[in-house]
């Protein structure tokens, strides 16, 4: 079978294998020797999208923010293969810089491209809205960077669909660089997405979107099948949480995908990523690999094209 073609990011001239690899595993649950073999690993699978962020992983004790951007940075400085990949990364939760004001976004951006060691960061996002910071201070501040070459592309991360379409009318008001890409929390069992205006307006925007949690904490990838699974040995810090969907409905759909990825003789978690890649306006999903084992389902997701009646199965059981 033949892998998922190229897509584009919105109206940019960035393109991606449909797969987008999260960093927020980098410095915390994979350490540095870990995380290169899953980037090298995925960049030979086809992949070509890694997905990070400045704060990544100050919440973890002794940590500071910029974890897995120093190890991103890392990686290109010894493979020397910036070229060849798409990056993206975001501001807003590094603790020495919290929020959107221009000045701030400004210094964040030159931290990150310090850790990442390029001249340029491939699509920004704005992770978290900042009530604080004027909305028209923000959109200026992220056009200045595109004119100044030291980014590509802007996204915007965990705004609602009011926001976003603010950030679009100040940004044409001003004659600023759009947006080309959203990031949201969406999956099979979390679809609010579809009916809270987000969907509507990248529709309307041309937005690609990237959403985040595209296995659920790990529960799409049907690793837990009954609560005692979150307590085995070597379960994900969010097993827990992964847990929670283990009701009726979190049942059904992985009956569901049980029978899709049997059909397609491939894992639950790819037919899971499958799913949310043949949704209208998604660009690709966010997947991360805390080790070399569990790359390989995330990648054979690229192969996976499911039919009308599987989508159409598995969305009826989500419902």
């Amino acid at each position: 079978m033949t892998q998922a073609a190229r897509t584009r990011i919105g109206t940019s001239d960035l393109d991606i294998a449909p797969l987008v690899l999260g960093g927020n595993v980098f410095g915390w649950t994979a350490d540095r020797a870990t995380s290169f073999d899953v980037l090298d690993a995925f960049i030979a699978g086809g992949g070509n999208f890694v997905d990070t962020a400045d704060g990544y992983s100050h919440w973890v004790p002794g940590h500071t923010g910029g974890e897995s951007e120093t190890i991103i940075g890392d990686w290109f400085a010894e493979r020397g293969n910036r070229d060849s990949v798409v990056l993206a990364t975001k501001v807003s939760t590094h603790p020495e810089f919290s929020g959107l004001a221009a000045a701030n976004v400004r210094a964040a951006a030159d931290a990150s491209l310090q850790r990442l060691q390029t001249d340029r960061i491939d699509l920004y996002y704005a992770h978290f809205d900042d009530a604080e910071t004027p909305l028209e201070e923000t959109v200026a501040a992220f056009s200045e960077l595109v004119d100044a070459g030291k980014v590509r592309a802007i996204g915007v991360s965990n705004y609602t669909a009011d926001r976003v379409a603010e950030w679009f009318r100040i940004a044409r008001a001003g004659g600023y660089h759009l947006p080309v890409a959203l990031q949201p929390l969406y999956n099979v069992v979390e679809r609010d997405f579809e009916s809270n205006g987000l969907q509507a307006v990248a529709e309307a925007e041309q937005l690609s979107v990237f959403p985040y949690f595209s296995l659920a904490k790990g529960f799409l990838a049907g690793k837990y099948r009954d609560a005692a699974d979150a307590t085995v040995a070597g379960a994900s810090p969010r097993a827990g949480e992964a847990a929670a969907y283990l009701d009726d409905r979190g049942r059904a759909v992985l009956a569901a995908l049980d029978a899709a990825a049997a059909a397609h003789d491939a894992p639950v978690a790819a037919v899971s990523l499958a799913w949310l890649r043949q949704q209208p306006t998604v660009g690709a999903p966010i997947a991360s690999a805390r080790n070399l084992e569990q790359l390989p389902a995330l990648l054979a997701s690229l192969a996976v094209e499911l039919t009308d009646d599987e989508l159409a199965s598995i969305t009826a059981a989500s419902e």
